[in-house]
């Protein structure tokens, strides 16, 4: 039985269909948010809420592409809001831990803010591909390959993106950066 079949009867509330969809595409939603989140508890979350999302939501569900095609787009987007979620949190326990009272004081702030906005300056200009390579690499850690299926592009295009927005960041930043840079 085919994908349109299952999803047919998928909409008419068979559990079969949904039980057959399950067992044929489970595994490879848990391997692909595996490779994103690097857990498999949380891998195993997400193709989860995959799933009972798309139990919920049979009877309406409109799949313009393939079965297979609609549940990897759905648990990339679940693995990324989760990567976003946990970034938000990272960022955030200073704020709760208190961080005002390991903040530096007078002049350091306000080269510690100027450089800051510099950066955030500097980030916004770049193109949109190389700034989403930026981000996905620097901001939330994903290896090239990663980036590469995440963003549906070939591994030598976000190794070229990459290099992209170093050069940028490095010309830009240069009054910050005395002699070489981590970036």
């Amino acid at each position: 039985m085919d994908d349109r079949e299952l999803l047919d009867r998928l909409k008419s509330g068979d559990q079969s269909a949904f039980d057959a969809i399950f067992r044929s595409h489970y595994p490879s939603l848990v391997s692909l948010a595996q490779g994103m989140l690097r857990e498999q508890s949380a891998a195993e979350d997400v193709a989860q809420e995959v799933m009972l999302e798309l139990w919920r939501r049979r009877a309406d569900v409109f799949i313009q592409e393939s079965l297979r095609a609609y549940l990897i787009r759905s648990t990339r987007n679940r693995a990324l809001n989760q990567i976003r979620h946990a970034n938000v949190q990272r960022r955030a326990e200073p704020l709760i831990a208190g961080e005002e009272a390991v903040q530096p004081h007078g002049a350091s702030t306000l080269v510690a803010g100027e450089l800051r906005a510099a950066i955030t300056a500097a980030i916004a200009e770049l193109p949109p591909a190389c700034r989403a390579v930026f981000e996905l690499s620097r901001g939330q850690g994903l290896k090239y390959a990663e980036i590469a299926s995440t963003l549906g592009i070939s591994i030598k295009t976000v190794e070229s993106q990459m290099g992209k927005a170093l050069k940028h960041l490095r010309g830009r930043l240069a009054q910050w950066l005395p002699g070489e840079t981590s970036l």
